[in-house]
């Protein structure tokens, strides 16, 4: 349903609610999202645009939440990279239909709203709070797992998980 930047973008700001407060170097972030470095050095620069993230560049640099986990929502991380919106007229532009949707546009509209409301009221801390699933990301399958703390400069990050 989203576009792959979308998910990279889930990824990364998964991982960095693993370690509330300390910069995350973008090549850890890389290996622990199994995201393209180059590709993700993109989605980060889209995330700090909307304020949702903080980096440092050079030496001890890296990324970071710019607010608790618990104040992010996922919408918020999908609509820093790409559009979700509910449909207010025809996308066609049929000056017949106006807001009027047809049913297939309806069902769109729909689901849209579902998708928007569901993100809008999940944050950050809510996919590290799931008790059977420890880890907010998919394992990878021949691929080192992903721990339930997230390296950080050769040092173990606790997650910060809400209760």
């Amino acid at each position: 349903m989203f576009s792959l930047t979308a998910e990279y973008a889930l990824r990364a700001m998964a991982c960095l609610a693993l370690a509330p407060g300390r910069l995350v170097p973008t090549p850890n972030l890389a290996g622990q999202t199994k995201v393209p470095p180059n590709y993700l050095a993109k989605v980060l620069q889209l995330l700090a645009a909307a304020d949702l993230i903080t980096g440092r560049r050079g030496v001890g640099g890296g990324y970071k939440l710019a607010r608790p986990a618990g104040e992010i929502t996922l919408l918020e991380v999908i609509r820093a990279v790409t559009q979700v919106e509910r449909i207010r007229a025809c996308p066609l532009g049929l000056p017949t239909h106006g807001t009027n949707l047809c049913p297939l546009h309806r069902k769109v509209d729909e689901a849209a709203a579902a998708v928007i409301e569901l993100y809008g009221r999940t944050t950050l801390a809510d996919l590290l709070a799931d008790p059977n699933r420890p880890r907010p990301l998919c394992e990878v399958p021949g691929a080192p797992t992903m721990s339930a703390t997230l390296t950080v400069d050769g040092t173990a990050a606790k997650p910060a998980v809400r209760r």
